[in-house]
């Protein structure tokens, strides 16, 4: 027979699976606002993004504590 006491909730155990789901569909939400972005620039402003890429890593990686 089924008991009639309540399951206690594991806080614990659904958070530890709401945060990676809620990183992977924030991860995947910002992809595809970057994607859709690049689609509709304009080729020159595109071009110039990407030649810019790698001077914002370097300054980036500099920059690292």
């Amino acid at each position: 027979m089924p008991s009639t006491q309540e399951m206690p909730v594991d806080y614990l155990a659904l958070l530890a699976t709401a945060v990676p789901v809620a990183l992977i569909v924030a991860l995947l939400c910002a992809t595809l606002v970057c994607i859709v972005a690049i689609c509709r620039a304009h080729r020159g402003d595109v071009v110039a993004v990407l030649r810019a890429l790698p001077g914002l890593v370097a300054t980036l990686l500099r920059r690292k504590p």
